[in-house]
C-alpha cells in the first residue's frame, strides 16, 4: 500500500503540473472557440451565402479549432508530436481512401454553394441529366425533369463537367427549321415566315426575328426562323412559333416536300 501511494505521489509530482496546465488549456480553449464561433456566426449572417454553406463553414471551422486544441493539450502533456502526427496522417489517409467519392461530392457541393453556378429553380443540363434544380445539398443536387422524375446528381460530377444553365439569362432564342420545295420563290417564303414570327405572342421585337434560307438539299430549301423571347415564356412561345409558321406556310400554299407524292406514269 505504501508503495502504491508512493507511486501516486511520484506521478503527481511529475505530471501534476502538466495535467493542471492541460485542464486550464482546455477550459480557456473552449471559451475561445465559443467566442470565435459567435464571431463567425455574426459574419455569416451578413453574408449572401446559402444557408447550407453557412452551416458547413461553421462546422468545419469549429472542427479545426477543436483539432488545434486537442493537439495543444497533447503537446502540453508531453506526448511526442511525431507519433501524434503519424497517427493523424495514417488515419486521415485511410479515411480519405475509404470516402474518396463522398469527399469529392462534399467538395463539389461546397464549391457550388459558394460560387453558385446555378440556383434553385434554374433549368440545367449536365452529365446526361437535365431538369429544374429543386435542392442543392452537400453531396447531391436534386433535379426534377419535365415529366416529374427526380434525379440525384453527385456534386463531384457537376463540378467536373460542363453545366448548361438554360434559365440563367433573361432572354432565350428559339430556332426552328422548315423544309420548303425549291420551286417556290425564296423572298415569298421569307416574308411569310417573318410575318408569322412577328405575330406570335411573346416574340420580342428587339432583337427582331430572323428568317432566311440556310440550307439547300437536292429539291428542298431549308429555312431557319429565329426569335427571341423572355426566358419564363420559352416553351409557350416555342410551340406557338411552330404552329403559327406552319399554319402561315399552309395558308399561302407553300408545300413541305415530304407532303408531296410523286406519281410516275408508265406506258
Amino acid at each position: 500500500m505504501d508503495e502504491f501511494v508512493k507511486k501516486v505521489i511520484d506521478i503527481g509530482s511529475t505530471y501534476g503540473g502538466k495535467i493542471l496546465l492541460a485542464i486550464a488549456a482546455v477550459a480557456v480553449g473552449l471559451i475561445v472557440i465559443k467566442l470565435i464561433g459567435k464571431a463567425i456566426d455574426k459574419s455569416l449572417k451578413k453574408s449572401k451565402l446559402a444557408d447550407t454553406a453557412k452551416v458547413v463553414i461553421r462546422k468545419v471551422v469549429k472542427g479545426l479549432l477543436y483539432l488545434v486544441l486537442a493537439v495543444g493539450v497533447i503537446e502540453i502533456l508531453g506526448v511526442p508530436m511525431t507519433s501524434v502526427a503519424a497517427l493523424i496522417a495514417s488515419g486521415g489517409l485511410a479515411v480519405g481512401l475509404a470516402l474518396q467519392g463522398a469527399l469529392s461530392n462534399f467538395a463539389g457541393g461546397f464549391m457550388i454553394l459558394i460560387f453558385k453556378p446555378f440556383r434553385i429553380g434554374d433549368y440545367i443540363e449536365s452529365t446526361g441529366a437535365e431538369g429544374v434544380v429543386r435542392d442543392i445539398s452537400i453531396f447531391y443536387t436534386k433535379l426534377v425533369t419535365l415529366d416529374n422524375k427526380l434525379i440525384l446528381v453527385p456534386n463531384g460530377d457537376l463540378m467536373n463537367a460542363n453545366v448548361v444553365n438554360y434559365t440563367a439569362e433573361d432572354r432565350r432564342r428559339i430556332d426552328q427549321s422548315f423544309k420548303i420545295t425549291n420551286d417556290i420563290e425564296q423572298d415569298r417564303v421569307k416574308e411569310v415566315l417573318l410575318e408569322a414570327a412577328k405575330n406570335t405572342a411573346g416574340v420580342l421585337s428587339d432583337p427582331e426575328p430572323f428568317a432566311r434560307l440556310t440550307e439547300v438539299d437536292d429539291d428542298t430549301y431549308i429555312f431557319t426562323v429565329r426569335a427571341w423571347c423572355d426566358t419564363p415564356n420559352y416553351w409557350t412561345v416555342y410551340f406557338d412559333l411552330i404552329e403559327n409558321c406552319s399554319r402561315a406556310l399552309a395558308d399561302n400554299g407553300i408545300d413541305d416536300p415530304e407532303e408531296r407524292i410523286a406519281v410516275r406514269l408508265v406506258k
